[in-house]
């Protein structure tokens, strides 16, 4: 019983000193990007959804009122790191290293 009692003390200081280490990658590119995750398949206003979370079971939602607006909203468009901008601006990209270009 002992040994149990040590083992779970071990894995739940595990979970606590590694950050995201229980949580799926869709989720932490969520919380990356400052998002929530709903369970409800469209978001609440003020919030769009950007996503997906838990393994795709729930939706990642941003808030439209903060400064974490989508590129699309902004006007811009979302291309790969290998592609040059004439002109970035301000703007979240689904994919974390993508950058947001007003033009290409």
């Amino acid at each position: 019983m002992k040994l149990f009692s040590c083992l779970m003390a071990l894995l739940l200081f595990l979970f606590q000193a590694v950050p995201g280490l229980s949580l799926p990658r869709d989720t932490l590119h969520c919380l990356g990007y400052h998002g929530y995750c709903f369970h409800s398949k469209s978001c609440p206003e003020p919030f769009i959804a950007f996503g997906t979370c838990s393994r795709r079971q729930k939706t990642c939602c941003i808030d439209t009122t903060s400064n974490f607006h989508t590129c699309q909203d902004e006007g811009g468009h979302c291309v790969p790191p290998a592609i040059k901008c004439l002109e970035e601006q301000e703007g979240l990209c689904p994919h974390r290293k993508w950058k947001c270009c007003a033009e290409v």
